[in-house]
């Protein structure tokens, strides 16, 4: 550009705007961080989020007692439950029968071994006696096949295995096509030769009976072209009328809501609504199941989903805020090293799914960190930055020296404790001062070397793995790793490096403070367990499946919501949640707290209760709006299915589709499983692309040439 004057003034005043810019941006940032400081100390009833996160756990609590009472039999069998609910319009299959301490009947088919199962309860002791009754219903025509079975069993006395218990088979499998009555009845007497004029039914013993009509149906299996599907003839059976359906005592729905939770969480609410439906589950039992677990994870995710996404308008970063802030911790990084950074080649770029960091720096006469060590440092003051001011993204943190000092080796000592003032005059050389500095320096090297062997054979908690000892005229430089000797020391060793420093520190020097004299004692360690997460202060870590070494890191939430959001399983699924609600934003963001509501009902992959709160959280929706969408959806979505799933059913027996119903649960679970694998594998895709990373190499290289 050529000089001039109007370039000058042009310059100064390009300068000048920079310098407003700069302190605006900062300006903006003290005040945010005020009031994020504030928040922090807000009491615990003014957040709403925190009331519907007491409610969550207190329903859980309260439903997880609930399964626990009704399947450890504490709540007895009683069928009172369901039957009370048979009357109502929760049941829409009409009043169920009731099973009392009175003898009933149960009629089942078990297509399997081609047989009706029959078996009586509550029957008195004695002699009983079971008959049953196979015939064709009259609108078949007359002289059809129809006869008549018998047994007698003891009925052993309460208390015994059995009691009060009687079972008979009815085949079916000779049986032809067509429609039939199945007829069975018990009666109990006092002894097994009925002949005898003595023979009387005991008390409690009078006949029982009970009758059912079924269609037999006799065909190919309608997947018989499946290697894995029996070829032979089936016999079918449909029951056409069955009276009024058996009611279900307590213990067996609780048995039953292990399974529908099961199969809610590994292929979805259709998945548990389709086994419960085939097992003859009532519907209002599966509704409030799915329904429970819907709450469950609503009322206790969103709640936690939304301390770590939400902010006020006024106290969120924008992309100038966070590149500022990036900065500024770098520069306190810097410094705190002494290592000089490369501002021309630094890059940065915050993305929809991460935050890429991209350091190059040069080492200095006093730095005394190796690029391990910057990384960790410089990741600790981003995230303790990006803590403060809630911003949870991923960071990806490239760290790279640049240089002629480059190859320094903090570890071996390589390129370390070179003094900075040599006279190049042979002839003004003192070579005796040299020799009795360097015999100075030795000295005082293999003294720190003795404190160092000491301070570790006094600890019985640690070991030294590796140290190295140098100095100069100005400092005395220690590197040591160290292990610890516990047994599954990374979750139960509780010192962190800086405290083993500080009490190493103190130790060479109180020992040596005779011969350290002006020079400074630096000690540098390094926990052999410890990992990048651990040495930054990271809340986790997330790593690329192709590339150990390419990782991001997420800022620590504070609190037990944050602990708990911040595990593996927790994290990797919010991750998938956030993941998936983005790609579905631009319809809520179009269609707002109605849309929600749909997209919460209508059943396909990735529309949960959690994604569309995760969906409304990224649309920036009114917390109680959010609430209100994805419980309004998910009831619906559960009772819709609870109701249907029995119509579903009956609709493949009907077509003798029976086969169809587990090859639709498979499908569905793995549909649910390679689309949730299909998400974290395009989502890892994304996050750890490397478009940025091969720009910022290249540039290094154009610029240094080989290094």
């Amino acid at each position: 550009m050529p000089e001039g004057k109007s370039d000058s003034g042009d310059d100064t005043e390009h300068i000048d705007h920079e310098v407003k810019a700069h302190n605006k941006i900062t300006k903006e940032l003290v005040e945010i961080r005020n009031r994020r400081s504030g928040d922090d100390k807000q009491s615990f009833l003014a957040k709403k989020e925190n009331f519907v996160l007491a409610g969550g756990i207190l329903y859980t609590i309260l439903y997880v007692l609930l399964i626990l009472g009704m399947t450890s039999g504490t709540f007895g069998n009683s069928t009172y439950i369901d039957h009370a609910a048979s009357n109502t319009f929760l049941d829409i299959g009409g009043e169920c029968e009731e099973i009392t301490d009175e003898p009933w009947i149960l009629i089942f088919p078990n297509e399997d071994d081609g047989t009706f199962s029959m078996y009586g309860y509550n029957l008195p002791s004695g002699y009983a006696l079971g008959t049953y009754t196979i015939g064709q219903t009259e609108d078949e025509g007359a002289g059809v096949m129809s006869w008549t079975n018998s047994t007698t069993k003891y009925i052993k006395p309460a208390g015994e295995s059995d009691a009060g218990r009687m079972y008979f088979a009815a085949p079916f499998d000779d049986l032809e096509e067509g429609n039939y009555d199945l007829s069975y009845t018990i009666a109990v007497y006092n002894q097994s030769n009925l002949s005898d004029s003595n023979t009387s039914i005991v008390e409690g013993g009078e006949e029982i009976s009970k009758s059912v009509e079924f269609e037999l149906d006799i065909s190919k299996q309608t997947f018989a072209f499946l290697p894995f599907v029996d070829s032979e003839n089936k016999h079918q059976v449909r029951m056409t009328d069955t009276g009024a359906r058996s009611c279900w005592g307590v213990q067996d729905l609780g048995n039953w809501g292990y399974v529908l939770i099961g199969a809610e969480l590994g292929g979805g609410r259709e998945t548990a609504m389709l086994a419960g439906g085939a097992a003859g589950i009532p519907a209002w039992w599966m509704a409030f199941s799915s329904l429970s677990l819907s709450a469950i994870s609503l009322l206790i995710i969103y709640p936690l989903m939304y301390k770590v996404y939400h902010q006020d308008s006024d106290d969120i970063l924008s992309r100038t805020h966070i590149s500022r802030l990036v900065e500024d911790s770098i520069n306190k990084t810097a410094h705190r090293l002494n290592i000089e950074i490369d501002w021309e080649l630094y890059k940065i770029e915050p993305r929809d799914l991460s935050i890429d960091i991209m350091v190059p720096y040069k080492n200095t006469e006093s730095t005394l960190s190796d690029s391990k060590d910057v990384r960790a440092e410089v990741l600790r003051e981003v995230l303790e930055e990006f803590a403060i001011f809630r911003v949870f993204k991923p960071v990806q943190l490239t760290v790279r020296t640049i240089g002629v000092n480059q190859a320094i080796d903090f570890e071996s000592g390589v390129g370390i404790g070179t003094s900075a003032n040599h006279s190049t005059d042979e002839e003004e050389q003192n070579y005796s001062d040299f020799f009795s500095e360097l015999h100075t320096l030795s000295r005082v090297e293999d003294e720190v070397r003795e404190s160092l062997e000491l301070f570790f054979a006094r600890r019985n908690d640690l070991n030294m793995e590796a140290a190295v000892v140098t100095s100069d005229d100005r400092v005395i430089f220690v590197s040591v790793i160290y292990r610890p000797t516990q047994r599954f020391a990374f979750f139960r060793f509780k010192k962190t490096r800086d405290e083993v420093q500080t009490e190493l520190h103190h130790f060479i020097s109180k020992r040596n403070a005779d011969l350290l004299g002006s020079q400074e004692l630096i000690v540098k360690g390094r926990n052999q367990v410890s990992t990048l997460s651990e040495r930054s202060g990271a809340g986790r870590v997330e790593r690329d499946l192709k590339n150990d070494e390419r990782i991001v890191a997420v800022a620590k939430q504070d609190g037990f919501g944050g602990k708990m959001l911040q595990t593996k399983l927790l994290g990797d699924t919010l991750s998938t949640v956030e993941y998936m609600a983005n790609e579905k934003r631009e319809m809520i963001n179009k269609w707002g707290f109605w849309g929600l509501i749909v997209f919460v009902w209508i059943p396909f992959m990735a529309s949960g209760v959690l994604v569309g709160a995760m969906l409304g959280l990224l649309s920036r929706m009114n917390f109680m709006r959010v609430l209100s969408a994805t419980i309004i959806g998910g009831s619906i979505a559960s009772i819709t299915w609870a109701y249907t799933a029995e119509g579903i059913v009956k609709f493949m027996h009907q077509y003798k589709l029976e086969a169809v119903i587990p090859l639709i649960i498979i499908v569905f679970v793995g549909a649910a499983f390679l689309h949730i694998r299909s998400t974290k594998m395009r989502r890892q895709t994304e996050l750890f692309e490397d478009t940025l990373l091969d720009n910022f190499h290249a540039n290094i290289k154009a610029k240094y040439g080989n290094q």
